[in-house]
């Protein structure tokens, strides 16, 4: 395990402040009040992330033996969390899908990590994975608070369960393996770099339970969890960065796929939401030049850089590219794989040292 500076665990979310920052801002009553409610909550739930980095959080007991260990509560739409728990490890699944989607997702991250990178849970010494469903009412997010994942059901009219999108849960996931590796800042071009990381793996996650090829793949993050009324595939493309919805309520996506595009802005943590469409977009073009199983080169690759102890803190796109060129050689060779993670980089417009 390496990390920097001492542990500053985040509060990240799923769904972006500006997409739920549109939404409150709808004429609906309907849209706009699970919306502010969300905002309001994800802004409690960021202050109690903070006061749980200063005074420490409770120690969780981990057991290095190559298997999960997953634990699901259900809030009861209620905020306590974890709430009442109700599957454990080897229990068989119960009636409601929501808690069985949380198990199973939890279970493909671990075994991602574990058979691709030899990666034993988010620490890589085998913590136990622990997530909430059902978490207030029409809450329109999920998060990873540092500690453990929380699963909101939407509000039905523009998202709907949070646990539908296998990668979603991936992703939130994957924000604890950054956390205890190279424990990104969250804010700016290393924040965009965290998003993007989470975003990444989000999609292996995916890919590997399909059993898809980088061909095969849709590179949506969150496909299925748009309600049908929305406009819109999902909350990202990887793809193809700023297509994932274009709709009368949410407004336009809003992520750039080349540094020409690259947003200046104050909000969203410097917009870490935003312009991670960089760098998502640099892993796509490197995972499908190379064909194949994604995660076998381009996702180790980049598994390589998070996990490899040089990547610092404040690491900006230039220094991330640069250490995918080094890990890329390192690993493979002057081959393939580091003709098309240079030439991804270069495609996208940021340079190499």
């Amino acid at each position: 395990m390496t990390t920097h500076g001492g542990f500053e665990p985040v509060f990240c979310t799923i769904v972006p402040p500006h997409v739920l920052d549109k939404l409150a801002q709808a004429e609906d009553s309907s849209l706009a009040g699970p919306a502010r409610r969300t905002l309001q909550r994800d802004a409690f739930e960021r202050t109690q992330r903070r006061l749980t980095t200063v005074i420490g959080a409770s120690a969780v007991a981990a057991v290095a033996d190559g298997k999960p260990q997953r634990t699901v509560h259900d809030a009861r739409h209620g905020t306590d969390l974890p709430g009442h728990k109700v599957r454990g490890e080897g229990d068989k699944p119960g009636k409601d899908a929501t808690v069985n989607r949380a198990y199973a997702g939890l279970g493909a991250t671990f075994e991602l990590f574990l058979q691709a990178y030899q990666r034993d849970s988010i620490d890589g010494n085998g913590l136990p994975l622990n997530a909430t469903v059902h978490y207030d009412r029409d809450y329109n997010n999920a998060f990873w608070n540092g500690e453990q994942m929380v699963f909101g059901d939407g509000d039905g009219e523009i998202f709907l369960d949070f646990t539908i999108p296998i990668d979603v849960i991936g992703h939130e996931l994957a924000h604890g393996v950054t956390q205890y590796t190279a424990n990104l800042t969250y804010f700016g071009q290393p924040g965009a770099l965290n998003e993007s990381l989470s975003d990444v793996f989000g999609a292996l996650i995916k890919q590997y339970t399909l059993g898809q090829t980088a061909a095969e793949a849709d590179w949506l993050i969150g496909a299925g969890l748009l309600a049908p009324r929305v406009t819109g595939t999902a909350l990202r493309s990887m793809k193809e960065p700023g297509t994932a919805y274009d709709d009368d309520v949410l407004g336009k996506d809003p992520q750039p796929a080349t540094m020409d595009d690259f947003v200046r802005t104050g909000r969203d943590n410097g917009g870490v939401h935003i312009n991670s469409g960089i760098p998502n977009h640099a892993f796509y073009l490197a995972a499908t030049a190379l064909g194949g199983h994604a995660w076998e080169r381009a996702g180790q690759v980049w598994y390589d850089v998070l996990t490899g102890g040089e990547l610092k803190q404040q690491a900006m796109f230039v220094d991330f590219a640069t250490l995918t060129v080094k890990a890329a050689r390192e690993r493979f060779g002057d081959g393939e794989e580091l003709d098309a993670v240079s030439k991804a980089w270069e495609q996208v417009g940021v340079r190499t040292l």
